[in-house]
């Protein structure tokens, strides 16, 4: 029994490659079209952001609940229900995408369905695939998660211009056609005891919700409430018998630092990939489809390479060498875009290159390295909690950007290279969120100096 089930977990890994693919598509699909979409209800960028942070925030939550649940129901069940109630958020916005309330709506429930793929599919690697092999399974699931995270705003610029925006709705549907093998390939688990943390899970929900509409809004009572909630889940979860997190993991420095730091990388990068749209709009004057497909694409098609590359090298020559390679290229892509903002669109397309590469490689090395940390009974809520912490932190890094594009408080030249007025602002965020990937960077390299042994992913 054991050794079948062992034949037909690649060929589960492979389609649920494809399931993921499609799920995490739809985080970046809508981007490009964000300028359009504030056009067309006449609204602010922070408020059109939304349309990506509500579909983040549910997708974040689906990742720890769906992980936390695996080991009580399954990892079969799970995903037959979420692709089902995906593309029932996706047919709400298909018919209703005029209601900008209903719009929000539609992607908070496309996000809660989407989220059980990328979160079950790391659980499925660490619970079966042997520790030493893990490193070019992610790095698998990295190339194909950010190849959707990629190629999203080429498919959606080119169907907002040359249809309309509202039809990005539709493709979710096409994960439908999938399940079937998907369901034939992913063996049967058995159901197991246990229970869900709701009161707990609630409490962590609705403080980032609070945090996120602070970053946003900026008004303090939002800060004061998340902090109360916080506050409210530490409680709970040290004193509930099935916590909704279990807090010894918070007691493992592999673990915790993999998650804060790939939470910083991560939220970083896709806050300056949400503004890209704009800044192709207002400094270059470019239409939607090319945006997509001119700016984006070859970083698109970089991803397959270095994701690949990325788990072999973390394999044989450490985790530790891959996230300095990693950060390496994201330093240098963001400090390429600080400036040249005003210059030539192939510039900006090359350093996009670096940046999805570099992104590849820490995906692919913080997985790794929080997936070591972990026993096979808290691969569930372990890894759940990280895929968690990353989409989360992406939500509140577009957040965080739409409100600073909205309230241009960087909008004054800092550079003399950058001379275009309309750059100014694009240029001066850019030259924030580097400093923050270096934080990062320097936060995981202060850690573990010295320690390359701690971060063998054949040891614990």
């Amino acid at each position: 029994m054991e050794k079948s089930i062992e034949k037909r977990i690649p060929k589960s890994l492979i389609w649920l490659c494809v399931l993921a693919f499609f799920s995490v598509l739809n985080e970046t699909v809508f981007n490009v079209s964000l300028p359009d979409i504030a056009a067309q209800f006449g609204i602010k960028p922070s408020a059109a952001n939304y349309v990506n942070t509500s579909f983040i925030l549910s997708f974040a939550v689906g990742t720890a609940v769906y992980g936390k649940i695996s080991d009580i129901y399954g990892v079969k069940k799970l995903v037959l229900i979420s692709m089902m109630i995906y593309s029932g958020g996706s047919l709400i916005g298909l018919l209703f995408h005029a209601w900008f309330p209903i719009l929000l709506v539609a992607r908070f429930i496309q996000g809660a369905g989407a989220s059980a793929v990328p979160g079950l599919i790391m659980v499925i690697v660490t619970k079966s695939i042997e520790k030493q092999h893990q490193g070019k399974a992610f790095g698998m699931i990295g190339s194909t998660v950010a190849l959707g995270e990629g190629f999203g705003p080429i498919l959606g610029g080119w169907i907002a211009d040359y249809v309309h925006w509202s039809y990005l709705f539709f493709l979710p549907m096409m994960t439908l056609v999938t399940l079937p093998f998907f369901l034939r390939t992913l063996p049967d688990e058995p159901m197991k005891k246990g229970g869900l943390d709701v009161l707990g899970g609630l409490l962590f929900v609705l403080g980032i919700v609070s945090f996120t509409l602070f970053t946003t809004h900026y008004e303090w009572w939002y800060l004061t409430n998340s902090v109360i909630l916080f506050i409210g889940f530490v409680l709970r979860i040290r004193r509930a018998k099935e916590p909704f997190v279990e807090p010894a993991l918070f007691k493992r420095r592999r673990f915790i630092v993999g998650v804060f730091v790939g939470g910083i990388l991560l939220g970083t990068v896709a806050g300056f990939m949400s503004m890209i749209p704009y800044m192709m709009r207002e400094v270059h004057q470019m239409p939607t489809s090319l945006i997509g497909g001119g700016v984006l694409f070859p970083g698109t098609l970089s991803v397959i390479l270095f994701g690949i590359v990325g788990g072999s090298l973390v394999d044989r020559q450490g985790a530790r060498f891959v996230m300095v390679a990693g950060l390496l290229l994201l330093v240098m892509g963001l400090f390429i875009v600080l400036l040249f903002a005003d210059r030539s669109l192939w510039i900006i397309s090359g350093a996009l290159v670096l940046i999805f590469g570099g992104l590849s490689f820490v995906k692919t090395v913080i997985s790794t390295i929080v997936a070591g940390s972990l026993s096979a009974d808290e691969s569930g809520t372990g890894m759940g909690f990280l895929n968690f912490s990353c989409f989360l932190a992406e939500g509140i890094g577009i957040a965080i950007v739409g409100g600073l594009l909205t309230q241009l408080r960087c909008n004054f030249p800092i550079l003399p290279i950058v001379t275009d007025v309309a750059a100014y602002l694009y240029s001066n965020l850019t030259l924030l969120l580097l400093a923050v990937v270096i934080t990062g960077g320097a936060i995981f390299m202060i850690v573990f100096k010295g320690e390359e042994a701690s971060l063998d992913i054949n040891r614990n």
